[in-house]
C-alpha cells in the first residue's frame, strides 16, 4: 500500500533521517507502508540517550530501530548503549550493527524499549509475537522504565482481537493439542478457533527461540475483560506465555497519511 504523505513539523525531521524527504521534496510523497514504519521507528529512536540500557525489539517495524541505533553509534551520536535483545533473530541483527549487547541478568532495569506490535486498542493495549518472540518480549519491555510501540495505523483497533488475526499463546510442546482445546475452550463464547502456528512451506510446527510451539487463537468478539482473560490462560498448565501486553507501553507512536500522532499513559 503506497499512500500521499504530506509534510508535517513533527515528522520532518524523522522521515529526513530516515532518507524518505528532502528539503527540495513536493508538499506530498509518496510512501508504503514499511516507509510508514521507517518514519515511526526513527521518531522513537529519538528518545534515545547516550549511556542507556535499551530493549531491542522484534519484527519489521523494530527492526528499523535497531538498524538506526547502530547508524547513530557508527555516527558517534550516541555512545556507551547496551542493548538487550529480545530474540536471536535480533541479537543477530545487533551484533551486525556493532551494538554491545547483554542480558536482563546483568542489567534487570532497563532504562528504555522500542518495539512495534500487532495490534493496539484505544488504551493502549497490545496483541504482540505474532513474530514468535512474545516471551522476551515481555520479559524484556516488563523491565523497562519506558516502552515506546511504534506502529502504522492499520494495527490500530477498537479492541484486541479486532483484527481478526492471531493472539499467539506459546504453550510447551508436551500434549500442545490437549493445551490447544482448552484455550479455545475457555473464549467459546468470543468464537474462539485456536490453530497450531506451522511453517506454511513445510507444514511443520513453529517453534520458538525457547523450543516451545504456539497456538494462535482467533477470535469472532470480543473477549471482554482483558485482566481476567489473561489471568485466565496463564492458569492453564502448559501455558507458557501470551501475546496480550495490558498496561505496558508508556508511548505509542502512529504513522498515517496524516503525520505521526504520539500517544502517551
Amino acid at each position: 500500500m503506497a499512500i500521499p504523505y504530506p509534510h508535517f513539523i513533527a515528522t520532518e525531521k524523522a522521515a529526513m533521517d530516515a532518507g524518505l524527504l528532502h528539503p527540495s521534496s513536493p508538499s506530498s510523497v509518496i510512501l508504503t507502508q514499511d516507509d510508514l514504519k521507517k518514519i515511526a521507528a526513527y521518531k522513537a529512536v529519538e528518545y534515545v540517550e547516550s549511556g542507556m540500557v535499551l530493549g531491542l525489539g522484534t519484527g519489521s517495524t523494530a527492526k528499523h530501530a535497531v538498524d538506526r541505533i547502530g547508524e547513530l553509534l557508527r555516527q558517534g551520536k550516541l555512545k556507551d548503549i547496551v542493548g538487550i535483545p529480545t530474540s536471536t533473530k535480533t541479537h543477530d541483527q545487533a551484533l551486525s550493527l556493532g551494538i554491545p549487547l547483554s542480558d536482563l541478568d546483568s542489567h534487570p532495569t532497563v532504562d528504555l524499549a522500542i518495539d512495534g506490535a500487532d495490534e493496539v486498542d484505544p488504551f493502549l493495549n497490545l496483541v504482540k509475537g505474532r513474530g514468535g518472540s512474545l516471551l522476551r518480549e515481555k520479559m524484556v519491555e516488563g523491565a523497562c522504565k519506558k516502552f515506546i510501540v511504534i506502529v502504522d495505523e492499520s494495527k490500530l483497533v477498537n479492541y484486541l482481537g479486532g483484527s481478526g488475526l492471531a493472539m499467539p499463546v506459546e504453550v510447551i510442546q508436551f500434549c500442545w493439542r490437549f493445551t490447544a482445546a482448552r484455550l479455545q475452550k475457555l473464549f467459546q463464547e468470543a468464537g474462539c478457533v485456536a490453530k497450531l502456528r506451522t511453517f506454511a512451506e513445510k507444514d511443520e510446527p513453529y517453534v520458538t527461540d525457547n523450543g516451545n510451539f504456539i497456538v494462535d487463537l482467533y477470535f469472532e468478539r470480543s473477549i471482554g475483560d482483558l485482566k481476567a482473560a489473561s489471568d485466565a490462560i496463564l492458569q492453564l498448565a502448559g501455558v507458557v506465555e501470551h501475546g496480550m501486553f495490558l498496561d505496558m507501553a508508556t508511548t505509542v507512536i502512529v504513522a498515517g497519511e496524516l503525520g505521526l500522532t504520539v500517544k502517551n499513559k
